[in-house]
């Protein structure tokens, strides 16, 4: 996780943490960096609705974005705030352990981050020169 400079209101940062989709996405992005795109098949909600939820979470200073091409790719922003940071890292550890956020986790894996397949044409020769 970065490190976010902008001030953490607290009141906002409870305010960001009261959604389940929030909750979700910030799970998602515990340890890496997400592009929307796969928060969208995740999560199974629209582009719009995903992108509303991540400027709430970046509004309240604990996500950061990055864009590459026509994509954005999110990340958590750990508040500068020693408090807000100890909250943020407490509530990211709880979220590990639910059902739901775990069944998240391993879907991101399958989609985003699996291992490619080694794909051989039918007609290439494995022997190695």
């Amino acid at each position: 996780m970065g490190c976010c400079s902008k001030p953490v209101n607290l009141a906002s940062l409870f305010a960001a943490l009261a959604d389940p989709t929030r909750l979700r996405l910030l799970n998602l992005m515990t340890g890496r960096e997400v592009c929307v795109c796969y928060f969208v098949e995740i999560l199974g909600q629209s582009q719009p609705k995903i992108s509303r939820h991540l400027a709430y979470l970046r509004k309240a200073g604990i996500v950061a974005a990055r864009r590459e091409g026509k994509w954005m790719h999110y990340s958590i922003c750990t508040p500068a705030d020693p408090s807000a940071s100890s909250l943020l890292g407490s509530i990211l550890e709880s979220l590990a352990s639910g059902e739901q956020m775990q069944a998240d986790r391993a879907k991101l894996e399958r989609v985003c981050c699996a291992p490619q397949k080694l794909v051989i044409p039918q007609n290439a020769s494995l022997q190695v020169k």
